[in-house]
């Protein structure tokens, strides 16, 4: 079975220009060439020339994409996104110190680059975000698909995250297009940062939460409405349905009623509905 590289996919047989093709495939399998470029353990990465040449590769095919999505000066786009994976390398690895801290299931740093879900819609959402403020539309959103697709975590390109964000399990999270999330945030499982309703004529206006410094909301919280402001350094409790504001260092919590007795000595009829 041949193997698919870079070269492969971007270059076909003997023509020596970019395959002027695009899909959502290639877009995928170069989402994960970066990924993997970007946190390179291979033994590759000691040699600087094989090093060099798939980062050209990788800008190479980013400047195909771009000119068959409208954008006018592909080479200068793509080259600030290139310019910019510095900084965005750096905020990844400090995403990957706050989980290694806060997580006692991560043992070490290759165990999180490898299997957590998280890490990888995080990688993915800032790459997508640095376009997306570069004004290009279609690309960031098919890169956060292909996560979303992935991981089960709907990050939109435009939202606003601070650094150290911290995902954990991160399956049914929903983070909408206006939503703004501060530093040192920690969100679980189901957590939903949304809008209050849907509608066309509010495309322009702020839909989606404010969470600020510090916050941590547990799972299948769901946090509704643009004007909602969730202050520094609150904790949000699993369930809770929130669509207004609520104070810094607020602990809010979804207080149920869970009855344990035997089933051979209740008399109380049961009734299951689904």
């Amino acid at each position: 079975m041949k193997q698919i590289t870079i070269s492969t996919i971007l270059f076909e047989k003997n023509n020596t220009s970019p395959s002027l093709s695009i899909t959502k495939k290639k877009i995928e399998f170069w989402i994960e060439e970066l990924f993997a470029w970007l946190f390179c353990k291979s033994g590759e990465c000691n040699n600087i020339e094989i090093f060099k040449h798939k980062e050209e590769a990788l800008q190479l095919y980013l400047q195909l994409f771009l000119s068959q999505v409208g954008v006018l000066d592909k080479v200068t786009t793509a080259t600030s996104l290139f310019e910019d994976l510095i900084t965005i390398h750096k905020d990844l690895l400090d995403d990957l110190e706050a989980i290694i801290a806060f997580d006692p299931a991560a043992k070490s740093k290759d165990e999180v680059l490898l299997s957590y879900p998280g890490f990888f819609a995080i990688a993915v959402y800032r790459i997508a975000n640095n376009l997306w403020n570069k004004g290009v539309a279609v690309l960031p959103r098919v890169l956060s698909e292909y996560a979303h697709g992935k991981t089960g975590i709907d990050i939109h390109p435009a939202a606003s995250i601070g650094k150290r964000f911290f995902i954990d399990h991160g399956t049914g999270i929903v983070i909408g297009e206006t939503a703004i999330i501060g530093n040192d945030v920690k969100i679980y499982q189901g957590v939903t940062l949304g809008a209050l309703s849907v509608s066309k004529d509010k495309a322009t206006q702020k839909r989606h939460p404010t969470i600020e410094d510090n916050v941590i909301i547990y799972a299948n919280a769901t946090i509704l409405g643009g004007n909602t402001v969730i202050g520094k350094g609150s904790v949000i409790g699993g369930n809770v349905w929130l669509t207004e504001s609520i104070q810094k260092e607020t602990l809010v919590y979804h207080k149920s009623e869970t009855i344990v007795k035997s089933k051979n000595k209740s008399s109380e009829p049961i009734n299951f509905i689904i």
